[in-house]
């Protein structure tokens, strides 16, 4: 899909990993569509994907990647690095499909260092009412089984805080066409206390 993505999703990935530097993991890389984005500062990302797959289409980008990057297996609820040994973690377009979402932003608070940053780029459940009427009725009826057990009406940013981050900024913005259910994404950062 990220071959299709609107070039406005492209600019998005860029502004997410803008500035990063140190050691980075990348949660639910797909097949690496950020890895081009991050900048020379950062010394290594990890890269955890679950879907063998993506992993090995991750693989492949990774060798043309401007940083070092390893791609390793691992799920959210349990990933394969120690405990604050992170300077930033990454969920893009990621935390729509996770199982428990609150297991996988306790593990993102676990793996960063104190004072690390959470950089995300999801979409979201709509502030317009009936807009969030119908991504309730269309993850209900076929949405998550649909498409890989996303979900469109998470209130992601609330799930961050509730986690035990910090929301620096975030920006609601409207991808793709007015009707499509994932079109409210949020893009920002948070702190780890």
């Amino acid at each position: 899909m990220t071959r299709k993505e609107p070039a406005q999703v492209r600019e998005h990935r860029r502004e997410l990993l803008s500035g990063l530097s140190g050691r980075v993991l990348e949660l639910g890389a797909g097949a690496g569509a950020n890895f081009g984005f991050y900048p020379a500062d950062v010394t290594e990302v990890v890269a955890v994907e679950p879907e063998p797959y993506l992993r090995g289409k991750a693989v492949e980008a990774a060798a043309s990647a401007p940083v070092r990057v390893s791609v390793v297996d691992g799920t959210a609820d349990r990933l394969p690095v120690d405990d604050a040994s992170v300077d930033a973690a990454i969920a893009c377009l990621v935390l729509c499909s996770v199982a428990d979402q609150s297991g996988a932003l306790a593990e993102l608070h676990r793996v960063l260092r104190p004072g690390g940053e959470l950089r995300f780029y999801e979409h979201v459940l709509s502030h317009k009412p009936r807009v969030a009427r119908s991504q309730r009725a269309v993850d209900r009826l076929f949405w998550s089984r649909a498409f890989g057990g996303c979900h469109t009406a998470r209130d992601t940013p609330a799930a961050i805080a509730d986690a035990g981050f910090a929301i620096e900024r975030q920006r609601r913005l409207s991808v793709g066409p007015r009707f499509n259910p994932a079109a409210t994404h949020v893009l920002g950062a948070a702190r780890r206390a």
